[in-house]
């Protein structure tokens, strides 16, 4: 089994492909869309970069799978499916948490999770393969109602919910999300063995530090400043209910879950062929809200 990162410089994201380089059979890991909200422009650079990696290695892609519904990126899984003929999108089935309150948020009407995209829902400990490839889909939930972590041999790829040991662990203050749950998911997590290698979905280079996007699961239960082995509860939850308190959004949040919930799907067009991202609204002016 190897393992290629891609980091997004422009949201911090981390993307992976994973693949055997006997059978090449391979999937891949959170892709990114890039998006400028000024203009409403989508490229593909980023996502070109991944095609150009997997043409390059005659890889066969069989699963593009999501850790979650991305608040800071668009994910490019419906492109690169395009692209990659045989190949299915995959997420936890509590996506459909997600995509319940969102509708609503967004107005969506009554869209089921087949229509929104995903061709195949995970449940917890739930195996799956990908051609010579066989992966165990972990429920980390918290930072999302739908996040996953997905476990292959000694490899463990952590999504939002365990970063690198220096920048600790996902924010929680999205709807529906829990630092109760956070801290359960990660002390799951803690029960793999030591040596079992983390690889994240986020690196903010924390001091202006170069990116890094794999430890273990022994380095973060020693280091994770945010998360030890030895962190109670309470005193976790404490400090991520306070900290997420003085984050500010994500820049791109409504136009990425719009797309990220339908898996990726941009929506349809409108009567003059053009699509349309909604931004909902809160006014406080006068002291009142929408």
């Amino acid at each position: 089994m190897l393992i290629q990162h891609f980091f997004d410089q422009e949201t911090s994201t981390l993307t992976y492909i994973v693949w055997d380089s006997e059978s090449k059979d391979a999937v891949v890991i959170d892709p990114v869309l890039d998006f400028d909200p000024a203009s409403g422009k989508i490229e593909d650079r980023s996502a070109r970069v991944i095609m150009s990696f997997i043409h390059q290695h005659r890889l066969k892609v069989h699963y593009i799978l999501e850790t979650h519904a991305h608040a800071d990126h668009l994910s490019s899984s419906q492109w690169l499916k395009q692209k990659l003929p045989g190949s299915k999108v995959g997420i936890s089935e509590h996506i459909k948490i997600v995509q319940s309150t969102f509708k609503m948020i967004f107005n969506l009407g009554d869209s089921n999770v087949q229509e929104m995209g995903f061709d195949f829902l995970l449940s917890d400990h739930e195996s799956f393969r990908a051609g010579s490839l066989t992966f165990t889909a972990l429920a980390t939930p918290g930072h999302t109602p739908a996040c996953m972590s997905f476990l292959i041999e000694n490899a463990v790829f952590t999504g939002d919910a365990l970063f690198m040991p220096d920048s600790g662990t996902g924010r929680c203050d999205f709807p529906k999300g829990s630092a109760s749950d956070l801290f359960d998911s990660i002390k799951k997590l803690y029960l793999l063995p030591d040596d079992t290698n983390v690889f994240v979905g986020h690196d903010y280079q924390p001091g202006g530090r170069d990116i890094q996007f794999q430890t273990t699961i022994g380095e973060s239960k020693k280091r994770n400043t945010q998360l030890k082995e030895e962190t109670k509860k309470e005193e976790f939850i404490k400090f991520r209910e306070a900290r997420d308190k003085t984050l500010k959004a994500p820049r791109l949040l409504f136009p990425s879950l719009q797309v990220n919930i339908a898996a990726g799907h941009l929506p349809s067009p409108e009567s003059n062929g053009v699509s349309y991202l909604k931004l909902p609204l809160k006014s406080m002016l006068n002291g009142g809200s929408l």
